[in-house]
């Protein structure tokens, strides 16, 4: 397929641009068709809070993270701010349920967002690109480009991010194009023509683990 002309960059819905991919790819409009409407919701709460929520939940089953995180929530009388959750003290955050490794990624966030190293203000990251959102976000102690990716998409709902580290997004591209899996260094290229919409693509990828292998497509999207 031809890439996406540059005159259309940064300008289309998710809807949209899927319907552009559709019409150049027919694996993808396979997928749209079978999947239906592209849905990345507009997500409630601060993003420092959404990123509290994340480093909570990281490695814990569902019903587990739920509960660690609304003591975490009571702890905070329902205000995630950093000065907060720096304040509350070690004691607060075991009782919570969090591990003394989360509490430090949980403190190391909150300074660094105070220090300006990560900026969260809806105009400080319009200003930055994805990569330097990245960068920033992956110096927080417990936050590697997964979790900066997944912001991207789902908090910022940026429209050309290609998560090739997503065991999902691999193996479902393997199962939609019928080829063998590809790892992650073999996926940074396969998205190029995609390119600015790569995230459409990664969103039906996951899906595609759904329709194809009955299986969830890593996080509850």
């Amino acid at each position: 397929m031809s890439s996406v002309p540059a005159s259309q960059h940064k300008r289309l819905s998710h809807a949209d641009a899927a319907g552009v991919l559709a019409s150049r790819d027919p694996v993808l409009a396979g997928l749209v068709e079978a999947a239906g409407p592209i849905r990345i919701g507009r997500r409630t709460g601060s993003h420092f809070a959404g990123l509290v929520e994340a480093i909570v939940y990281q490695q814990l089953a569902g019903p587990a993270a739920r509960a660690i995180h609304r003591r975490l929530l009571a702890a905070l009388d329902e205000d995630v701010q950093p000065e907060a959750l720096l304040a509350l003290s070690d004691e607060t955050l075991r009782a919570a349920g969090l591990s003394a490794n989360k509490a430090r990624s949980l403190r190391d966030l909150a300074a660094k967002v105070l220090d300006g190293t990560v900026v969260l203000s809806p105009r400080g990251l319009s200003r930055q690109p994805d990569e330097e959102v990245i960068a920033r976000l992956s110096t927080v102690r417990g936050i590697g480009p997964w979790t900066a990716q997944m912001f991207l998409i789902f908090r910022l709902r940026r429209l050309d991010v290609w998560p090739t580290g997503d065991f999902g997004v691999r193996q479902s591209y393997g199962l939609a194009w019928n080829v063998p899996a590809p790892t992650a260094r073999e996926l940074e290229p396969l998205g190029d023509p995609y390119r600015p919409y790569r995230t459409v693509v990664a969103w039906y990828c996951w899906r595609a683990v759904e329709l194809y292998a009955g299986a969830n497509g890593g996080l509850t999207r």
